[in-house]
């Protein structure tokens, strides 16, 4: 009798206690049970947010890839779903991997042969049990009503690799094709045969039939981006407006596999996640002298990923990403509730003198008196600090009690005395953001990340916190930094530690849980 995946699956959730671990996040999108990685399937529909992850609901040697699905009405609160995509063919046997949606409405629904609203692509994966060789497909699934899920008949759309690429090719992102009106083109993450790493574009005319245009170049960067790293992973493309300029831009994000780390933009993670900035012209990203910088500068960020519209639901482009790393699945969670790893809250993006914004989709709380009393008793908050440089000395500043006075700028503990996390705006010259985790439960071999910010960067620290999960924005969206915090699961609220020449001229502070 052949095993059903689905029903596996849902045992499974069924069963877990990941809920009821003091870990479990309130207002990040975690798994019910097992792992998560990957946002996939982003989107924003008459006003409920879809998201789709890459769920491993089985541990142990059944780690078959799904694709899970929760929605929420405020990007806050989930409620999960069955799964959408089940590895139960034989074009994704070993896992149906990233890809991303696309809804479709008036004439190019009518027109779709798929005639269905929402279209889910991802990459299928196969690998020969003897040889273990791989082999990636383009795949699609489509709903009427985001509850039923049908593989389309004639997958895989993309039976196999290119002409000149290896196995590694995956990950799509399916746009509107702003160069062909009426048309669709695919983005894709490979590895070229020299094992370097590239991104792909395919076109089509019906979201069926795809033609290779060819990969995309840099006729600006100097070479410098020829050869970079050995795979690009969930390569995705968002237009942006700058808020200076008014200009319209193209901003290539990806994550190059094995890149240097000062062509990555300095990244010191497992793995990069960047962005290049330029104008697309058929394949070529023009007006890109070859700058990368790091989409996020925390210590566990990767394959984010935009979320979809209808055209005739415009409205912010917004982003979520995963909150973890490869390979850094031993977290303390495995082990009291069975889940690991979480999304990013969605973040609303734009763009500042050619360097990407992203705002937390969250409202700040009402203003408070300059001290956090009100986050006393809460493990999950969002907190606003807007800060102003002075003269001479300032002291601490908590809702209970008295701290040391800190070095030049803000420092906020989160946890208790032995068992905490630190986050500190320092005020310098060159002023500098410093994460540092080192006592908390979570004890990767990083456990300080300093990030100089630039110096024309608002004093402003927002720090929304949720339970094991912490993002840190700096300035006006300036700098994004997110990590898995892992303090005292009994810990709540915050303390914050003021100070030379800094004071806190507003506090905006709101408890979630």
């Amino acid at each position: 009798m052949t095993e059903n995946l689905r029903t596996l699956a849902l045992e499974a959730a069924a069963t877990s206690a990941a809920q009821a671990d003091p870990d479990y996040p309130l207002v990040h999108l975690a798994p019910p049970v097992g792992r998560l990685n990957d946002p996939n399937g982003l989107l924003v529909d008459t006003g409920t947010c879809h998201a789709f992850y890459q769920y491993t609901p089985m541990h142990g040697s059944r780690r078959l890839v799904y694709w899970g699905h929760a929605s929420s009405a405020d990007m806050l609160h989930w409620e999960h779903h069955d799964p959408a995509v089940v590895p139960d063919s034989y074009y994704d046997a070993n896992g149906a991997y990233s890809g991303n949606a696309i809804v479709l409405e008036g004439e190019e629904l009518t027109e779709a042969p798929a005639a269905a609203p929402y279209q889910l692509f991802y990459t299928g994966n196969v690998k020969d049990p003897l040889t273990d060789e791989r082999t990636a497909s383009q795949c699609l699934v489509t709903s009427a009503d985001l509850v039923t899920f049908t593989k389309w008949p004639g997958n895989p759309l993309l039976p196999t690799h290119a002409p000149g690429y290896t196995a590694h090719f995956r990950d799509p992102q399916v746009a509107r094709d702003p160069e062909r009106p009426g048309g669709y083109r695919m983005l894709l993450g490979v590895q070229r045969e020299d094992e370097t790493g590239a991104a792909l574009l395919y076109r089509s005319a019906d979201l069926l039939s795809w033609e290779l245009d060819g990969e995309i170049t840099f006729p600006g960067a100097g070479g410098r981006l020829d050869a970079l790293g050995y795979m690009w992973e969930c390569p995705g493309l968002a237009t942006l407006t700058d808020e200076l300029t008014g200009q319209d831009w193209d901003v290539l994000i990806f994550c190059p596999q094995g890149a240097d780390s000062e062509a990555a933009g300095g990244y010191r993670t497992v793995f990069p996640c960047v962005y290049a900035v330029g104008h697309l012209v058929g394949t070529e990203l023009r007006d890109c002298d070859g700058t990368l910088r790091q989409v996020d500068h925390g210590l566990e960020f990767y394959a984010p990923q935009i979320f979809a519209r209808r055209p005739s639901e415009p409205g912010e482009v917004l982003l979520a990403g995963w909150a973890g790393n490869a390979g850094q699945d031993d977290q303390p969670s495995i082990g009291t509730g069975g889940w690991v790893h979480c999304l990013t809250v969605p973040r609303a993006l734009s763009l500042r003198g050619g360097r990407l914004i992203q705002r937390p989709c969250i409202e700040a709380g009402p203003t408070t008196s300059a001290n956090l009393a009100s986050l006393e008793g809460h493990r999950s908050w969002h907190l606003v600090l807007d800060l102003a440089r002075q003269a001479g000395r300032v002291g601490a500043q908590t809702g209970a009690q008295a701290e040391p006075e800190a070095e030049a700028g803000v420092c906020l503990t989160i946890g208790d005395e032995e068992c905490f996390v630190t986050v500190e705006l320092v005020a310098g010259e060159v002023p500098r953001l410093v994460i540092d985790r080192g006592h908390s439960r979570y004890h990767e071999p990083e456990a300080v990340r300093i990030v100089e910010l630039d110096p024309a960067t608002p004093l402003r620290l927002e720090v929304l916190h949720d339970r094991s999960v912490t993002e840190v924005f700096v300035g006006d969206g300036d700098c994004a930094a997110t990590f898995r915090s892992f303090v005292a699961p009994t810990a709540s609220g915050a303390r914050l530690a003021c100070g030379t020449g800094v004071r806190v001229v507003e506090v905006r502070a709101t408890a979630l849980d």
